[in-house]
């Protein structure tokens, strides 16, 4: 008798990560693989309650808890998720306190372990018990190769401009502004980095959540070039369509689902802009003045989704601005505070246009609804994404952030929002960026069909690890 496949998946604790994390644990438990998410105690009720409904359909997803040593790494008793950790100088902490899960990870012996691309360390466990640790990445290829390139060749160091060394296709130009800020200086973060990405290369492999039409010229650079193993599985989001309740994916939502789909059905097609900037960019308020002013003056209709604690009063204690310009703006735009159904929005046919600070979660969702986006990187590898976006796929126009700043972002004037908004919404230039983002949309739905790029890539790997699963942990 075969035994079935079992594989762990472990996602660091953050939203960004989780939400493709879980999508891809349903994703192999729809093909024969019994799937297991490691969760720590406050993640592990969101996680249970999404993957419910593909539990009821027959499909073997576990969650297994792990209590987080928050305390003995110096955090707050409880501090088990990124979101929670008090301050930026304690991230350091976090990571070690997720370090110090070496030892109850090591109690368990699946036949393959999908890890983080942040937990360099699951190398070492898993080869403890002679299995796969396979990288699960939240990004592009695109940009995995560029920061990759970056890395090794250091073009920053002698210039201010440069062009990404060795690198395929058009030439792509950086600036040292644009750059993570752990690349330019030497942080406690500048070690993880460099683990994480020399680990791609001694571990097993590497999932992409992207497909291969969308960026196949850098998918065969990542593999032939740079020599890394990688199966590019996604847009993951569409092969568990029906599995899980979009309304569902990421936190709980803060509007009605059937209220914000009845404002939405009230409006044109391609006639509202969708601005939504995800779960860990934190504007200050000057720039959400800005944000308000720019969508006022380009006169299109808008859903803008604003963190939830953003209770905005002026210097003198007046009104609060912020409901002042919600009822000025009334039957024109929607204002969204905290979590937003933000696939069910995108894939609404009213949506012209997206306003992103270019995570990969958030453009995968944009490019697989048809969307072009308007872009507005802020951290991490969001301006690697943004120039695949602009310069290779020619989807999208910049809104001129040009910093890279964790969180809180380059500062950006209304003015510049009201132009980038005007033209990704109206005239010929938008038209054309619909259709293009239209046809990779197309490409997206074919590559997870059975046949499809997607889908063979998936078949290939699971094949794959079963093979050698039939060696491991009898």
């Amino acid at each position: 008798m075969t035994q079935q496949l079992h594989i762990f998946f472990f996602p660091i604790m953050a939203h960004g990560h989780t939400i493709p994390f879980i999508d891809l644990a349903i994703l192999f438990a729809t093909k024969g693989v019994k799937s297991t998410i490691i969760a720590t105690p406050s993640n592990a009720p969101h996680i249970k309650k999404v993957t419910h409904k593909a539990n009821k359909l027959g499909y073997q997803i576990d969650t297994l808890v792990i209590k987080f040593p928050a305390v003995e790494a110096g955090l707050p008793d409880g501090c088990d998720d990124i979101d929670k950790v008090p301050s930026l100088d304690m991230m350091p902490k976090f990571f070690l306190a997720a370090e110090m899960l070496k030892q109850p990870l090591s109690e368990h012996c699946p036949h393959c372990l999908v890890a983080d691309t942040f937990f360099p360390w699951t190398t070492e466990v898993a080869a403890m018990f002679k299995i796969p640790r396979i990288v699960f990445h939240g990004t592009c290829v695109f940009s995995l190769s560029a920061t990759e390139h970056v890395r090794l060749y250091q073009p920053h160091k002698s210039k201010e401009t440069f062009t990404i060394p060795n690198f395929p296709g058009d030439d792509i130009k950086m600036t040292t502004a644009e750059l993570q800020d752990y690349i330019k200086q030497e942080t406690w973060q500048t070690k993880l980095f460099n683990d994480s990405k020399e680990t791609e290369s001694k571990c097993f492999g590497v999932i992409v959540n992207s497909f291969y039409e969308l960026e196949s010229v850098y998918a065969d650079h990542y593999t032939d070039f740079l020599g890394r193993r990688a199966w590019h599985v996604g847009p993951i989001s569409l092969s568990t369509k029906g599995i899980i309740n979009k309304a569902e994916r990421g936190k709980q939502s803060s509007i009605e689902e059937h209220e914000c789909l009845k404002w939405l059905q009230s409006k044109d097609r391609n006639s509202v802009v969708y601005v939504c900037f995800g779960s860990r960019t934190n504007f200050d308020d000057s720039q959400l003045m800005e944000i308000a002013k720019g969508l006022e003056a380009s006169g299109q209709q808008f859903v803008w989704v604003v963190r939830k604690e953003k209770e905005i009063n002026d210097e003198k204690g007046k009104e609060n601005w912020l409901l002042e310009f919600e009822k000025r703006m009334e039957g024109k735009g929607l204002v969204i505070r905290g979590w937003a159904p933000q696939v069910l929005i995108l894939e609404n046919e009213v949506i012209g246009g997206f306003v992103t600070h270019c995570g990969w979660n958030s453009i995968l969702e944009s490019v697989t609804a048809g969307v072009p986006v308007i872009t507005w990187p802020v951290a991490a590898e969001q301006f690697y994404n943004e120039k695949l976006l602009i310069e290779v796929l020619k989807i999208g126009v910049s809104v001129g952030a040009r910093k890279w700043k964790r969180l809180t972002g380059d500062f950006v004037k209304s003015e510049a929002i009201e132009k980038a908004v005007k033209e990704i919404m109206v005239g010929e230039k938008a038209m054309e960026m619909r259709n293009r983002t239209k046809k990779f949309a197309d490409m997206a739905k074919k590559a997870v069909e059975d046949g499809g790029s997607s889908e063979s890539h998936l078949n290939a790997l699971i094949g794959e690890l079963s093979s050698i699963a039939m060696k491991t942990c009898k």
